[in-house]
């Protein structure tokens, strides 16, 4: 019986320090895509929704699924932003324009196509807020929306909270914007922008997202290559 108690003693504390050492690595490594950080079943609502407003700069990788009544054209795009206005976008799919590089400083924008080694500057370019591939230009529509009495809804359905914004006339094709979040990691799972049919144009994946954690400096960090710049 001392035999079996010793083991029993033994046992327990090898599994405490076990679960002691996991958890150091897990509070010393975490998830890069859990940035609310709690379990958002203690979150109401609100508290997630104003989380998202005010996020300040993110990166993420994408996968894009542009749909139209001929085909389906999918990519998959590393995005980096920094508020208010501070832009850089990389294309990893498909092959063909693979390493086209954009980038806006807040005044000009500078297309990079790596393969053929040349760099396009315009400059004053004006800011588009209202890019469907960007996820602050969704979090833009959907603040101006509540602030000027516009259509938006936040609701939960299957462990996901769904933001949706319906948006103005001005675009034909481009009736409402629904943003997922996982309710239980608080990860963005993905964005669909819908038509005035409901249909899915398009379908956007976050297969990874880190969110207010980037500076301007490392958004902009980019050399270019005088010899091959063409300014517009």
């Amino acid at each position: 019986m001392k035999v079996n108690k010793k083991i029993i003693i033994i046992g327990v504390i090898a599994i405490l320090i076990i679960t002691a050492i996991i958890l150091y690595f897990f509070l010393k490594n975490p998830n890069k895509n859990l940035n609310i950080g709690n379990n958002l079943n203690n979150k109401t609502l609100q508290e997630v929704e104003e989380y998202i407003l005010n996020i300040s700069s993110y990166e993420a990788e994408i996968e894009v699924s542009v749909e139209s009544n001929k085909n389906n054209t999918k990519y998959v795009i590393m995005q980096n932003y920094v508020s208010p206005n501070i832009e850089k976008q990389i294309v990893k799919e498909p092959s063909n324009i693979q390493g086209l590089e954009t980038i806006y400083d807040g005044n000009k924008l500078t297309i990079h196509n790596s393969k053929l080694n040349l760099t396009t500057i315009y400059e004053n370019y004006p800011y588009l807020t209202d890019n469907f591939l960007w996820l602050h230009s969704f979090i833009e529509e959907y603040r101006a929306a509540k602030a000027n009495g516009g259509k938006t809804n936040l609701y939960e359905e299957n462990n996901q909270i769904i933001m949706a914004v319906e948006l103005s006339n001005s675009n034909q094709y481009i009736a409402s914007k629904k943003l997922v979040i996982d309710k239980i990691t608080g990860t963005i799972q993905k964005l669909v922008v819908q038509d005035k049919n409901q249909k899915n144009l398009v379908y956007i994946l976050y297969n990874e997202i880190k969110m207010n954690s980037l500076k301007k400096e490392e958004v902009l960090a980019f050399r270019l290559q005088e010899d091959n710049i063409a300014q517009y």
